[in-house]
């Protein structure tokens, strides 16, 4: 990096905490805290080869988060029938319970990452990622709840590697083409990561034994966690004389998180159990009001982990188009494989091949995003991105059982991958863009969390609609329609939101340009 530049990050950075200070967030012996999260820039491998290297191993983060997704899916009537239970509701914990940790615990682990470290983050991440792949697997010997347990702390693991995987680029790519590129090359990662995931699931489930799949994740993580102490530059951690409790907002990162997991765990088990039973809507209850306090406690924070005074209407209108439409990419991926294997009474292993073009799909579409980002405002791509959501849930919810692979259901697959796609690097890049080094960690983390709490929580939501229009289980398909429409109503209201961002960043460009023109 050159002189300049860092002396241009580092007055970003001055800046930014005197516009914290500047809001009331601190008092006025605040200068002699010397409170300092300056992240430096991180300077990337000169070869190509290690570049490359580089890169690889920090995807591999999305990719490894979406296979690990992909092992409960794929095989989950085979993991089911080796508990001894069918209920889809409580098939369906064995994918939530690994999004709602993702989701929940993403913030905490970028403030760890901004404060300790990405890379030493990074690689913790992929470490506990194996230790609890090994352990999933090892619980065909005990109990379904010990198996959920096990895929919640897997969870953990890609919480960590997310947002400390998008810090570590955010702070090695400065704004441009590059980075454009490198931020859509991690989102194209996640289709193939599914696909990878489902693949090797169903072979082992199918011809070996369904704990394989998790051993050999755990090895793949294993080696993934070895490869980035080699190749990852230094990310050095910033220096601070804050308390512990001050630097990783703890009590906002307690009640935070147990208002997240409350909320989302309720929301997931009303239909197993049934929303009348009083525990459910107890808890969604004291979820709503512990996030409540968390925001109580966010605007008093010395150095809160979601600083909202700071946050700019451009950032909740980019938050709110990627909860919409993950949600229904969740209720979208989770019902088409049912459909596949529980009305067309496909195997796993032929559901997977039919994904593969899925993967092709999303690595033109990301590859295409990173080019339209540098030619178009980021909030049309945002709009297209809400379409795509749409169109293919519209066509899945619309296609007879009987009907050929080759129509609705290919085209579902290939128009989905571009939702994914071209949301996530546009908000991301959009993000990172509008935030200084020192919150890197946490633009990557507010992106991150949104997608993957937005996936547990669209599945709560559609449980809800299957179980209440499936006729007791006896008309699947009208409740897994419901489900879907529930995805569409979703994606429709991102629609909704990003046309209206639309119109305000246009809006804003015109008057900015006027009152250029009126300076000329």
């Amino acid at each position: 990096m050159s002189f300049r530049s860092q002396n241009k990050a580092e007055e970003q950075s001055d800046d930014a905490l005197s516009m914290h200070f500047a809001n009331g967030q601190s008092h006025q012996d605040s200068t002699h805290h010397a409170i300092e999260l300056v992240q430096s820039h991180v300077d990337k491998p000169q070869s190509l080869v290690g570049e490359a290297l580089f890169v690889t191993v920090v995807c591999c983060a999305q990719l490894m988060t979406q296979a690990g997704l992909a092992l409960s899916i794929a095989p989950v009537d085979i993991i089911g029938r080796s508990f001894g239970t069918t209920n889809a509701g409580e098939l369906s914990w064995f994918s939530a319970a690994y999004s709602l940790t993702v989701g929940t615990f993403i913030l905490i682990a970028g403030r760890l990452g901004d404060t300790y470290g990405h890379k030493k983050l990074f690689v913790v991440g992929f470490l506990w990622y194996a230790l609890w792949s090994l352990l999933a697997g090892f619980s065909v010997y005990s109990t379904r709840i010990f198996f959920d347990c096990c895929r919640a702390f897997q969870g953990l693991g890609p919480a960590l590697l997310l947002p400390n995987a998008l810090g570590i680029l955010g702070r090695t790519y400065e704004p441009g083409k590059r980075k454009n590129l490198v931020f859509s090359f991690f989102g194209a990662t996640a289709p193939g990561g599914f696909v990878l995931g489902a693949t090797f699931s169903s072979i082992f489930s199918q011809l070996l034994w369904w704990p394989w799949s998790y051993w050999v994740m755990a090895i793949a993580c294993l080696a993934l966690g070895v490869a980035g102490i080699f190749v990852i530059p230094h990310t050095p951690s910033p220096k601070h004389e804050l308390p512990v409790m001050d630097q990783l907002d703890v009590w906002g990162a307690i009640t935070g998180i147990s208002g997240l997991v409350l909320i989302n765990f309720a929301w997931n088990q009303g239909p197993v159990v049934g929303w009348p039973t009083p525990y459910t809507y107890a808890l969604l209850i004291v979820g709503f009001v512990i996030l409540t306090v968390f925001v109580f406690i966010e605007f008093r924070a010395t150095l809160p982990l979601v600083p909202f005074s700071t946050l700019s209407k451009d950032a909740a209108f980019v938050l709110a188009c990627v909860a919409a439409g993950w949600s229904s990419f969740g209720i979208w991926l989770y019902y088409l494989w049912r459909m596949m294997e529980v009305l067309r009474s496909q195997s796993p292993l032929l559901s997977s091949a039919q994904f593969v073009p899925a993967a092709a799909s999303g690595l033109c579409a990301a590859m295409t995003t990173g080019y339209v980002l540098g030619h178009v405002k980021p909030s049309y791509v945002m709009l297209i991105a809400m379409v795509a959501f749409t169109v293919g849930g519209i066509l899945i919810a619309t296609a007879p059982v009987n009907q050929t692979y080759w129509a609705q259901t290919f085209v579902s697959i290939i128009v989905m991958p571009w939702g994914m796609d071209m949301s996530f690097p546009a908000a991301t890049i959009m993000l990172s863009n509008c935030m200084p080094l020192e919150h890197q960690g946490l633009a990557a983390s507010l992106v991150s969390t949104f997608v993957n709490y937005s996936i547990s929580l669209g599945l709560g939501f559609a449980g809800t609609i299957e179980t209440q229009v499936n006729g007791g289980g006896k008309e699947i398909l009208k409740g897994y329609r419901g489900s879907w429409y529930m995805g569409i109503g979703l994606s429709g209201l991102g629609i909704g939101v990003a046309m209206l961002y639309a119109l305000h960043t246009s809006n804003v460009g015109k008057k900015d340009k006027e009152e250029k023109d009126v300076e000329a």
